[in-house]
């Protein structure tokens, strides 16, 4: 056998034990004498002692000739360590070789393979079978592991069961870009990747499996960042006979579960939120409440003044940012400059000093006075020493930059700590959005999303303010879960595709076949879907996704280890019957 052992296994009531090993060359130091070997599995490290004096010569030739990464095999006994390494589970013990085998010699790998390494992401993504020897990015794929199963045995242990759905599906309008795959055998005709599985969860429930769920594949062919990939991972799930409550107690259930299995912290009923709280007080529909600096609108407290830069807003609105009341005049440039960046597009910023002896400093003195000034902080919750940031503008666009501004703020003081968790049920979404572009009404969620029962009458009178029958949970500022209460209605799914857009010929050719099923009694339902990937890194302590995927992309879809996406030859592309086009 290649080994008895691990190399994390051993301890010292192993003492005197005849082993055998087998792993790869972590370090090795030489004192000409004595040579010592860090051998390493993915179990962990045990150092191997080579002595001139003890081990065979032929066997001390060969350790001379070792390098980092090399793949080898040792047999010896288990002998206690003169300095114990506290810093190992193996510390207090050493091998003492008395054979090796080199099964496998190792070019110089082109970055150090160490917790803390040397190489870039780039240089990391594109050698990652070698990354993930280091240990952080091991043990996350490991964790990531851990959070599956515990998924899977919490919701088998509550009556719900996994149901594989296909792979190869329809392309439909609505939502991202699909990924397409031509079919061969139907020439002209394509596949889609499922972006989820809706469709075919519904068209379960129709089929009488009540409580479903899949940890599944899903594919959007949209831009990325950091926690973001063209390729992901949803815990999906769907219930018949259920009311939104029945959903938000089931997966709250589940969300606990893992909190107190992973961090050891228990919470009673999380809190909830409305949609249009969330974005009046946070500018976000995902807010982050491990921190305050909760929005204070002040267009009743500062307009009405000469200042014409608030006077023509449609909004002024306002955070008091906590002991920040130090920051210099540069500090305070550079975050003027900061929110009048592209990515966030503010035009300026409004800012007041509350200073210790109740006094205010502002950016706009000459048009405010310190009674205004203070209405400000009673209105933003500003005391003493902190700094207010005011925006103003159209209300969408500033209450969005207002929210990118405390998000970095909070980032730069250290209040979004990952240690802390603040999970928070997001409500009463609207159930449409009005493109002026298209000049019409998109699906917020997805079609299937009913509306609140109340609101339903608005469909035909104010459409956009019917509420959605949906909820997201939201974990430190990051959507981890969303879902609704699905339209099981044929007349009611109907209405819902005519406000879309779609005429009832579009409509059956894209969605008949869930139509069709409607019409042989399906249940109410409703379900919800959990980014298993972005749960994994928060749980992890993380929000990067890349680092609890054995083998992700990069920010323009690449897979650098791979080189993927790439050209097919023209033999491919002639049996697909697929010509291309290239648009420079």
């Amino acid at each position: 056998m290649y080994r008895t052992h691990t190399c994390g296994e051993l301890r010292l009531s192993h003492e005197k034990q005849q082993v055998t090993l087998s792993g790869w060359v972590q370090r090795i130091r030489n004192k000409g004498f004595m040579i010592w070997v860090d051998l390493r599995d993915r179990y962990g490290i045990t150092q191997l002692i080579f002595d001139e004096e003890r081990t065979d010569k032929t066997v001390f030739e060969q350790a001379k000739t070792l390098s980092r990464e090399d793949v080898i095999q040792i047999q010896g006994t288990v002998i206690k360590r003169e300095a114990a390494n506290a810093n190992i589970p193996t510390g207090e013990v050493e091998i003492l070789v008395t054979a090796l085998t080199l099964l496998n010699h190792s070019e110089l790998p082109p970055f150090t393979i160490e917790d803390n390494t040397d190489g870039g992401e780039d240089l990391r993504m594109k050698y990652r079978y070698l990354d993930i020897r280091r240990t952080p990015v091991r043990d996350n794929l490991i964790f990531r592991h851990k959070v599956g199963i515990m998924v899977r045995n919490y919701l088998s242990e509550q009556g719900f069961i996994e149901v594989e759905t296909p792979v190869l599906i329809k392309s439909t309008p609505e939502g991202a870009r699909d990924f397409v795959v031509p079919s061969r055998m139907n020439a002209g005709e394509f596949y889609a990747l499922p972006q989820s599985p809706q469709t075919f969860k519904q068209l379960l429930m129709v089929g009488g499996l009540d409580k479903y769920f899949q940890i599944v594949k899903c594919f959007r062919d949209e831009d990325l960042r950091a926690d973001r990939q063209p390729e992901f991972t949803q815990i999906d799930c769907e219930m018949s006979f259920v009311e939104q409550e029945d959903i938000i107690q089931t997966f709250e259930g589940l969300a606990k579960h893992l909190l107190k299995e992973l961090k050891g912290l228990e919470f009673g009923a999380f809190p909830r939120m409305t949609y249009a709280e969330a974005m009046k007080t946070y500018g976000n529909d995902k807010p982050d409440i491990r921190f305050g600096m909760k929005f204070g609108e002040l267009n009743d407290l500062a307009q009405h003044r000469d200042f014409k830069v608030f006077n023509e807003a449609e909004l002024v609105v306002g955070i008091a940012v906590p002991g920040a009341n130090s920051y210099t005049r540069k500090e305070i440039d550079a975050l003027v400059e900061w929110v009048k960046r592209p990515q966030v597009g503010a035009s300026g910023m409004v800012y007041v000093k509350c200073n210790e002896d109740g006094s205010f400093k502002s950016s706009v003195d000459k048009f405010y006075n310190e009674d205004d000034l203070k209405a400000w902080a009673e209105r933003t919750g500003a005391k003493a020493d902190d700094l207010i940031c005011i925006l103003s503008g159209k209300a969408n666009k500033v209450r969005g930059q207002l929210s990118a501004l405390r998000m970095e703020l909070a980032e730069r003081l250290g209040l979004r700590k990952p240690d802390e968790y603040a999970p928070l049920w997001v409500v009463d979404f609207p159930l449409l959005e009005w493109s002026e572009e298209e000049e019409r009404f998109f699906a917020m969620h997805h079609p299937f999303t009913s509306p609140k029962p109340e609101d339903i009458p608005l469909l035909d009178s104010n459409p956009g303010a019917v509420r959605a029958n949906a909820y997201d949970l939201v974990l430190n500022g990051n959507e981890v879960g969303g879902g609704s209460i699905r339209i099981f209605n044929q007349e009611l799914q109907a209405k819902m595709f005519e406000l879309l857009g779609f005429t009832p010929e579009q409509a059956q050719a894209q969605f008949g076949f869930l139509m069709n099923a409607f019409k042989y009694g399906a249940p109410p339902h409703g379900g919800l879907a959990f980014g298993f990937d972005r749960l994994v890194a928060l749980l992890g302590g993380q929000e990067t996704i890349r680092d609890f995927i054995a083998f992700p992309k990069n920010n323009s879809g690449r897979d650098v280890m791979i080189d993927a996406p790439s050209p097919i030859d023209e033999a491919q592309l002639k049996e697909l019957n697929i010509q291309l086009t290239i648009n420079n």
